[in-house]
């Protein structure tokens, strides 16, 4: 239809209409161009047009010298229409688990403060620095364009491998990387190529929500493992095929993964011969002292480490990239192949290009001070406005913290939030990143992210925040 003009393009759709409603049945003739031109006032040009269209797609069939008819088979179907599309007919078992997983919450605006955790600042964004990178790459202009290497461009993941080294201190080649779109798609292939149906997987509890779908719709069974202050608790590991664990942060009690329990859970991942996906989402803010080294510089056969500048530049680039045991990295790249052949060129090739020329550390090390600062005023304005009626937790690395709410039951954690969504504050309930199977915290708390306020943005929704949980402890003791 794109040769229609939007008349002739209102007049396919209109008949279209009349026909699925039954108005112009199989075998009825449709007016003269003529008449229909004077009703839609519109050229007969125009309408000869649209008929030939219609013609085209089988709606309708020309006869010498007479007026189109409706085509057979295109008869209204009798009674009222379905209130609601039936169900999909033979679904896989990924599709039907897929389904079964918890929807995820419609996202809103907040008009004061949305503390929702992975949302940057847009002003965060090296703007200058991407745009010169973005416009050398595009005036490279090869020759032929054509599909690339899925396992990432050779360039981006030599300068990974250089940038790897020095700041989280990975030793590692350049073939040892895979770039994908986001982390989130290589703890995708992780559970697609590790887990078979019934397999089981080791969880921290809480964790990242999305790490368990993905290995949920791949067939496995949960296995929620205690965290603590140091982490993961690696006491009497159970047989799993793999592990996931966040061991620079901890998600979301923001936990460091000691040192012993470190070579615990690599002497767990010998002993079942299993893997460990370390998840070093923001491994790069320590706010105290350097990052803490990935559990990967410890045993690099034994760990799948992904890595991510959803933290760093921004969540819509969706670059991300896995360091893989040379006995996976064949599997890994063929299935990057089959599910988007390889992510998009123009953004690694401009990523090579930061990482290459010191931009992309110049600017890890200028939002880290900007998000130190945001922390501060966090920090600050929690003990200002809440005082001991809260206990932060996980304040030391990443991009949020977790507010306890003392002495405020689990349950409340709804309706606080719905109280603050009315006032304009996002709250997040910790609860959410619990395994349904086992007990809950029976304190509420919240996941506060602040890498995308500002201070006075922060402050406002720590006063709010405040207010309410002022109301909350005046009104509790009348609730039955």
């Amino acid at each position: 239809m794109g040769q229609l003009e939007s008349v002739g393009r209102r007049i396919v759709a209109a008949i279209k209409e009349r026909i699925h409603g039954g108005a112009y049945r199989p075998g009825d003739r449709l007016p003269s161009s003529r008449a229909f031109a004077a009703e839609w006032g519109a050229s007969r040009t125009t309408v000869t047009a649209a008929y030939g269209q219609l013609i085209a797609e089988g709606y309708l069939i020309s006869r010498q010298g007479a007026r189109p008819v409706v085509a057979r088979g295109l008869a209204a179907p009798p009674g009222p229409a379905p209130e609601s599309p039936p169900p999909a007919r033979a679904l896989s078992g990924f599709a039907q688990r897929l389904l079964a997983l918890p929807a995820p919450a419609p996202r809103e605006s907040f008009p004061v403060a949305d503390f929702r955790y992975g949302d940057l600042a847009g002003a965060d964004f090296p703007v200058l620095a991407w745009r010169r990178a973005l416009a050398k790459v595009a005036l490279r202009r090869p020759a032929r364009l054509r599909y690339a290497d899925p396992q990432g461009e050779s360039a981006l993941r030599a300068a990974l491998q250089g940038y790897l080294w020095r700041a989280r201190g990975i030793a590692c080649s350049a073939d040892d990387i895979l770039v994908v779109n986001g982390s989130q798609q290589g703890l995708d292939l992780c559970a697609r190529l590790l887990l078979d149906p019934g397999d089981r997987f080791l969880m921290e509890n809480p964790g990242y929500a999305l790490a368990r779908h993905a290995f949920l719709a791949a067939g496995g069974e949960a296995v929620p493992v205690q965290v603590d202050p140091d982490g993961l608790v690696t006491d009497a590991l159970p047989p799993a095929r793999l592990v996931y664990v966040t061991p620079s942060h901890q998600y979301p009690l923001g936990g460091v993964l000691s040192a012993p329990r470190r070579r615990a859970l690599l002497a767990w991942a010998a002993s079942v011969d299993g893997y460990v996906v370390e998840d070093d989402y923001d491994g790069e803010y320590r706010h105290d002292v350097a990052p803490i080294p990935p559990v990967q510089t410890l045993n690099p056969q034994s760990v799948i480490y992904a890595g991510t500048v959803s933290k760093t530049l921004s969540p819509t680039l969706r670059l991300g990239y896995l360091v893989l045991p040379a006995a996976l990295l064949q599997a890994f790249v063929e299935a990057k192949r089959l599910t988007d052949r390889h992510a998009p060129l123009p953004e690694q090739e401009a990523l090579a290009e930061l990482l290459a020329s010191g931009a992309y550390e110049r600017h890890v090390r200028s939002i880290r001070r900007r998000n130190a600062e945001r922390r501060s005023v966090l920090l600050a304005a929690l003990a200002e406005s809440c005082g001991q009626a809260v206990s932060v937790e996980g304040a030391a690395t990443g991009l949020h913290l977790v507010v306890w709410l003392d002495g405020v039951p689990a349950p409340r954690e709804g309706a606080i939030a719905e109280a603050a969504r009315a006032a304009g504050v996002g709250l997040y309930p910790v609860s959410s990143l619990y395994d349904a199977s086992v007990p809950r915290p029976e304190t509420a708390g919240f996941v506060l992210g602040y890498a995308a306020l500002e201070g006075d943005a922060l402050r406002r929704g720590v006063a709010i925040l405040a207010a309410i949980l002022t109301q909350e402890r005046r009104t509790a003791g009348t609730r039955p």
